[in-house]
């Protein structure tokens, strides 16, 4: 049974597509199967990985014309493509009954092919968000070490709460992972104090250095495990994953 997570941040350029491309290859990397989903109209996600451009993307599948139609980027990786049309969901689906619940069913049939499940979600709190919230066990919340990157986190730990209340009582947040972080930096270090106190234990150990591999890998189409095995990104992720695996288990256990 996958377990779904969601990367999670509505301010843009905090590295949340990178994020969810290499915690996809991290765990594909400790022996997982992965599904990436790009649930951005922005399709960067697509974009990053070089993915073609199917008949069938998450939009047509969002608007009940086909199912979900998983593209193969690499062994044991694979991505749901997005596309601009993507952008007009919203008011698309405005109407529809139980319209929170379009993605959770969508992914029915695929829970037993993969492992993990990881959502891309677009920097917003709108309705495609809310799917992915609504279907999702775990939230990620992808942070920049900079001050700009800190307003609106008791926005989204509101949306995150009214979620579990309302439409999906397992949701946890997984953690908060700090990334571009360079410790010779004081704003770096003083905004990762910052975000250790208000988030506590949610806080990953492992942060993600600033790293210009990471950088370069979308232009070349791969995640960071295909272009610089030996970077620090992918030293970073793949400790990032490692955590990621502990804490699911964790959560598992306690469920039990």
């Amino acid at each position: 049974m996958a377990k779904i997570l969601s990367l999670l941040n509505h301010k843009g350029g905090v590295g949340k597509t990178t994020s969810t491309i290499n915690i996809g290859a991290g765990l594909v990397e400790l022996g997982k199967k992965v599904l990436l989903v790009d649930l951005d109209p922005q399709a960067n996600l697509s974009l990053s990985l070089g993915a073609s451009r199917p008949p069938q993307t998450i939009y047509e599948a969002m608007r009940g014309e086909s199912e979900l139609v998983p593209v193969h980027i690499k062994e044991n990786l694979d991505i749901i493509v997005s596309t601009l049309d993507l952008s007009g969901a919203e008011m698309e689906l405005i109407n529809e009954a139980g319209r929170e619940y379009i993605l959770r069913e969508l992914f029915l049939p695929l829970h037993e092919e993969y492992d993990f499940i990881i959502i891309d979600c677009p920097p917003s709190l709108g309705l495609l968000t809310l799917n992915a919230l609504t279907c999702s066990d775990f939230v990620i919340i992808p942070l920049q070490t900079e001050f700009l990157a800190l307003q609106g986190l008791a926005k989204i730990k509101q949306v995150i709460q009214k979620v579990k209340l309302r439409l999906n009582k397992k949701l946890q947040i997984a953690g908060v992972v700090g990334t571009m972080y360079d410790h010779r930096k004081v704003l770096n270090r003083d905004v990762l104090e910052t975000i250790q106190k208000y988030f506590g234990e949610l806080v990953f150990d492992t942060l993600i250095r600033d790293n210009v591999s990471l950088a370069e890998a979308p232009a070349q189409r791969k995640d960071i495990f295909s272009y610089s095995p030996s970077s620090s990104g992918a030293q970073d992720y793949l400790n990032l994953s490692k955590e990621i695996l502990t804490r699911v288990k964790k959560y598992e256990q306690l469920e039990v």
